[in-house]
């Protein structure tokens, strides 16, 4: 039973509270693509396992990283934008790596 849990949870079809989640459909993601809006949707309405399907398909595709930072851009004035500032950092430190 716990390691089905621990399948489940990390697979993301089970939430950390051990409730069922579904995956978040993001308004503009009508397609396999990180478009700039479906980037934006993942950053303010996104849940841990979309930052971490993000994170994996910016891993893949660097050309993610310029878009992630394009959508990140404006909101750098703004100190309570910490979702912004966090995956602006993920991107300049992966780009140092790069």
């Amino acid at each position: 039973m716990a390691d089905k849990f621990l399948t489940d949870l990390y697979n993301g079809t089970i939430g950390r509270n051990g409730l069922e989640e579904k995956k978040l459909e993001h308004r503009h993601l009508t397609h396999s693509d990180f478009t700039l809006a479906a980037i934006d949707d993942v950053i303010v309405r996104g849940r841990l396992r979309d930052w971490a399907e993000l994170r994996r398909a910016a891993l893949v595709d660097r050309s993610l990283l310029d878009k992630i930072e394009r959508v990140c851009l404006p909101y750098m004035g703004d100190p309570y934008a910490q979702r912004y500032h966090f995956w602006m950092h993920y991107v300049e430190e992966h780009r140092s790596v790069a």
